[in-house]
């Protein structure tokens, strides 16, 4: 697989430009990008635009040269896995009845004994194995986005997109689902992006970044190099210092400007 990018996005709600000329160099197999900027920046609508659910005005996006709008709905659903911001299902539902309906989306409603496996190993690895039984309408937001993650984990997928995944999430519980995230992704020889507001948590878990703002790319490369370049601070409106941590990690630091 060549990887995924972006050529001229373009996206409007009405007179409001939301994308405006996206373009990014292909995103490599195995490696995992976070998507970075401030509220409003478009994030969420660039998610969407790949997944197929807003059609762009101009622009493609491609997946191993791929034109992924000639794709039909199915195929492009298999091909990519969206986990959008905000968690929807049935209050009626229960946490295994959900994971396993996105694990059965695309191959039919039959449930075998090797599916009931699938589900329960993926709540274990989730750590969420403990809500099996539990109804959707009595989770936490933190509980929501980790059965959202579980739902998403367990789909075999060529590109992975999760809108900020993390939101609602303690630290020991975003560490716990951004590292299954970034092991899924290279594992499977996956695409991942991965929106996060937190830059310390990018720094350390992504391979890439791609830093957008007022519905423009403004950098893309490593972390590094990323969060080192003047579009950093330009982007934010705020000072932001680098350093290297006890564990060779990058640590930001921002400051009122």
């Amino acid at each position: 697989m060549t990887g995924l990018r972006a050529d001229g996005l373009c996206f409007a709600y009405g007179a409001r430009k939301v994308l405006n000329n996206v373009s990014f160099n292909a995103l490599q197999p195995g490696k995992l990008t976070a998507l970075i900027g401030p509220n409003a920046a478009g994030k969420s609508t660039l998610f969407r635009v790949m997944a197929g659910l807003l059609k762009p005005q101009s622009g493609k996006t491609y997946l191993d040269e791929t034109d992924l709008d000639t794709l039909s709905s199915r195929k492009r659903l298999k091909r990519i896995c969206f986990m959008p911001q905000f968690f929807a299902a049935n209050a009626a539902l229960t946490v295994f009845d959900v994971v396993m309906m996105a694990h059965k989306q695309l191959e039919g409603w039959r449930v075998s004994e090797e599916d009931m496996i699938a589900v329960a190993r993926a709540l274990e690895a989730a750590g969420i194995a403990h809500l099996s039984e539990a109804y959707i309408s009595d989770l936490s937001g933190g509980q929501s986005q980790m059965v959202s993650a579980a739902q998403a984990l367990i789909r075999r997928s060529d590109v992975y997109l999760f809108d900020e995944p993390t939101s609602a999430l303690d630290l020991r519980h975003q560490i716990s689902v951004l590292d299954q995230i970034k092991t899924a992704v290279a594992t499977r020889g996956a695409v991942g992006i991965v929106a996060l507001h937190d830059l310390n948590l990018a720094a350390r878990f992504a391979d890439h970044l791609l830093l957008i703002g007022n519905g423009c790319v403004l950098a893309q490369g490593a972390p590094d190099e990323v969060l080192r370049s003047s579009a950093i601070s330009k982007t934010y409106g705020v000072e932001i210092e680098i350093s290297t941590g006890p564990r060779e990690d990058l640590l930001v630091h921002a400051y009122a400007s």
